[in-house]
């Protein structure tokens, strides 16, 4: 599998999705969380120019968030992305 980070951030319900669903597809993810580390979310919004978390990131490919994530699942396209296809 490849490399997934996940922005997020305290009492955020789509973060907490997110994560629930790479969990059930067996992905393991870093969890950068941008109220307790200092310079996060600027080095989020670089990265992705959004502002919102969660902001999700498989390989070198950002995928948005989670409807973002969701939307990929629900076209077959997360699993490959994830096995790094």
């Amino acid at each position: 599998m490849v490399d997934v980070v996940i922005y997020t951030s305290a009492f955020c319900g789509y973060c907490n999705a997110a994560k629930n669903l790479l969990q059930r597809k067996g992905a393991s993810f870093s969890e950068v969380r941008i109220d307790q580390v200092p310079g996060a979310r600027d080095k989020m919004v670089e990265l992705s120019g959004r502002r919102t978390v969660p902001q999700i990131f498989i390989g070198d490919e950002h995928v948005g968030g989670h409807d973002d994530l969701v939307a990929l699942d629900r076209a077959g396209k997360l699993d490959p992305l994830l096995q790094g296809e």
